[in-house]
């Protein structure tokens, strides 16, 4: 499980978060490129931009990648 202290600094604020667990595996960029985004300098995967409320599909390929992810380095439990 994705802790909330442990967030990479990339992540806009928001409910959808990544943690220092990434392995920069790309799952959650191919299932939600429009926010997931990887960090080129550092090899890790961050949140670029959060879903909007009212774009459910946004939210549903947030969650996709959750629990998509290898190493759960992916948390919902942001501040919204």
């Amino acid at each position: 499980m994705a802790d909330k202290d442990c967030k990479l600094p990339e992540n806009v604020p928001g409910r959808f978060y990544v943690d220092d667990q990434c392995i920069d595996c790309d799952a959650c960029r191919e299932t939600a490129p429009n926010h997931f985004m990887r960090s080129e300098e550092k090899g890790y995967s961050y949140v670029h931009r959060q879903p909007d409320l009212s774009d459910v599909e946004g939210v549903e390929l947030c969650r996709e990648a959750l629990e998509g992810c290898p190493v759960e380095a992916i948390g919902e439990d942001g501040a919204s």
